[in-house]
């Protein structure tokens, strides 16, 4: 039997120089991850994807699972609520 997991969303702030980095991290997961601006979604373990976005508007990562490493990752790109 399988457990359904909830999304989980953030949002972050994400500069170009940290892309490499944030696609990487969240290619380790092993579930979908999207990150999207306004109606714009694009897969997050795409590095071309993720350079598509605007970067000088907040971003919304959805995780369609949840991986520890990878939810420390994006705390730390957080913006504070």
């Amino acid at each position: 039997m399988s457990q359904s997991v909830d999304c989980v969303q953030y949002k972050i702030r994400l500069l170009p120089e940290e892309v490499n980095r944030f696609v990487m991290a969240a290619s380790r997961c092993d579930f979908d991850v999207d990150i999207a601006y306004n109606r714009f979604v694009v897969d997050a373990k795409s590095i071309v994807g993720v350079f598509g976005l605007d970067f000088r508007y907040p971003l919304t990562v959805v995780c369609h699972g949840y991986d520890s490493r990878f939810d420390n990752y994006l705390k730390g790109l957080a913006l504070a609520v």
